[in-house]
């Protein structure tokens, strides 16, 4: 019998950053390693990994790390996990081209090189357990689920997926071989739910390439088509839009590039004429109507690079009149007020915008009705809804028991939270370390709550600088204070609040030195506390106030 566990590092009750282990017996699984971009408090935070604390922990347990598609939510942590611990990376071929850029781009474990290639039809051994795959539909090719066939039946983890039945071939689900997993008898499912609290059936990407093209083709300027940068079935259905309007297409984005080369190289993605893409320093050569601009901006995230444009800050591309914008990818509700001022700015620019959005529906995970179809194929015992924000996974717990499951045999998983199988039934054993890692250039993890709360104190209130010099011996002041601020008032208008700043730390200095004891940390304790009451009855204000006392002998 074996012993079997489940833990959601990440992608629970949250979009993005999955990363879930199936433990069997004394061997760790590793499904996904991905990340997540920060939401717009975390300041100056470059991406989110999962804590992996227990990984590196554990790393001689760990069987391999099983990656279900080339996203960033999927891959993107991968770099950090095998700075710390070497181990076997298993994906499409497709995945594991992307993972080798992230992990390229990382200086620790650039000359990483245990990667291997699988397929539908590959089949692991690890002692008494197999990993075997099976095709899915995602936004991207070559997209697979991970079946982990144990003596207590199978645990399966579908990774992002929808149904599309005129998805094309390297897109397409296999359902024969989910009615094939189903009927060998599922344990436990892990499965995507971050459209679960959807009924609407999302257009199929045939509808969506027809959209395109027609969009495309009514516009008589430029198009700027905002996407992705690893949404290849958008790249694609761009590409043959051009084709279909005799336009070239321009890529602007540094992820787009790397990507898009080597699904080219990879025959992921076709071209009619190899003379389709051109360098933006080509773009004087064609007329307007013959251009169309694919923008991915920095990270895959094209809205950015929409705003540089609509201010003249691009490097490339000015939006100019005439121009349409066309926003081909669902923005996450997170970024809906992004968006809005975005559009402001490109129709002042003198653009046009359109999304794609405003007539179809459009999504690569699948809604309530794909879920249910996916637990009426595979029939689990138990399921874990996973990959989504609560009221997503709570959405799909709730659809599941329409369709018969009982309420006792489905768990939403919080990060960290070990269950257990035990006696015919998963029960809570324990927690790991989970939660958030911050990545902030070359940082990893020393950005916390007390950096982000400094970063939000300075971009609202500014900082108050105050530089003194005593002679502790002396008990006096030997250059009186001088006071600097940056983000806090608009000195020339505020000279009576610097000077009267000034003369307040003057006599909270004098006053401390006049006391028997003297500590340094005391003193500047004092200054800080009096100039913030002050500043605060001032200005309503609490600037970051940085005491710097200097020593003179």
């Amino acid at each position: 019998m074996s012993k079997i566990k489940i833990i959601a590092l990440g992608g629970v009750r949250e979009n993005g950053k999955n990363l879930y282990i199936a433990e069997v017996d004394e061997l760790i699984f590793v499904l996904d390693t991905g990340l997540k971009y920060p939401e717009n408090e975390q300041l100056g935070v470059d991406v989110v990994i999962p804590n992996m604390d227990y990984l590196y922990e554990n790393s001689e347990r760990i069987a391999g790390v099983f990656l279900t598609h080339g996203h960033a939510d999927a891959i993107g942590a991968l770099p950090y996990l095998l700075a710390e611990t070497k181990v076997p990376v298993f994906g499409s071929e497709l995945t594991i081209e992307l993972a080798k850029l992230f992990v390229k781009n990382n200086d620790t474990v650039k000359k990483f090189n245990d990667f291997h290639v699988i397929d539908e039809n590959t089949e692991i051994e690890f002692g008494n357990v197999v990993v075997s795959f099976f095709r899915t539909t995602h936004s991207i090719p070559e997209s697979l689920g991970v079946v982990i066939k144990t003596d207590e039946g199978n645990i399966v983890y579908t990774g992002d997926f929808k149904f599309d039945q005129s998805a094309s071939e390297s897109y397409a689900t296999d359902f024969g071989r989910l009615a094939e997993i189903g009927r060998d008898g599922v344990l436990a499912l892990l499965s995507d739910s971050a459209n679960a609290d959807s009924n609407i059936q999302v257009a199929s990407e045939s509808e969506v390439g027809d959209e395109i093209i027609q969009t495309i083709a009514d516009w008589d300027g430029r198009v700027i088509v905002a996407a992705v940068a690893s949404n290849l079935s958008r790249i694609q259905q761009v590409f043959d839009a051009a084709a279909n309007t005799g336009r070239r297409v321009v890529l602007t984005g540094f992820d787009v590039e790397n990507i898009v080369r080597t699904a080219i190289r990879l025959k992921k993605l076709s071209l009619a004429d190899e003379r389709l893409l051109i360098k933006p320093k080509e773009m004087t050569k064609f007329e307007d109507h013959e251009l169309i601009i694919l923008e991915t901006g920095r990270m895959g995230e094209p809205i950015n690079g929409l705003r540089k444009m609509s201010i003249g800050r691009h490097r490339y591309i000015e939006i100019k009149e005439g121009d349409l914008v066309y926003i081909v990818t669902t923005p996450s509700i997170a970024k809906e007020a992004v968006v809005a001022r975005v559009e402001n700015m490109i129709y002042q620019a003198g653009g046009v915008v359109k999304l794609i959005t405003q007539h179809l529906r459009v999504s690569g995970h699948g809604n309530a009705r794909d879920l249910q179809l996916m637990l009426n194929l595979l029939k689990p015992k138990f399921l874990f809804p996973i990959q989504g924000e609560y009221r997503e996974l709570d959405a799909h717990a709730k659809a599941a028991m329409e369709i018969g499951l009982l309420p006792e045999r489905i768990f939403i998983p919080k990060r960290g939270s070990v269950m257990e199988y035990d006696q015919g039934d998963f029960v809570p054993a324990g927690v790991v370390p989970a939660g958030d890692v911050l990545i902030d250039g070359n940082a990893i993890g020393d950005v916390g709550n007390i950096v982000l709360r400094d970063r939000k104190v300075l971009s609202e209130d500014g900082i108050f600088i105050v530089a003194i010099s005593v002679n502790r011996r002396e008990k006096k002041i030997i250059s009186k204070a001088k006071v600097h601020t940056r983000g806090f008032i608009y000195v020339k208008k505020s000279r009576d609040i610097l000077r009267e700043s000034a003369e307040l730390i003057n006599k909270t200095v004098e006053d401390y030195l006049a006391k028997e004891e003297f500590d340094w940390a005391d003193l500047k304790g004092n200054v800080r506390d009096a100039l913030s009451k002050y500043l605060f009855e001032q200005t309503k204000r609490r600037p970051a106030i940085l005491p710097v006392v200097m020593e003179v002998k």
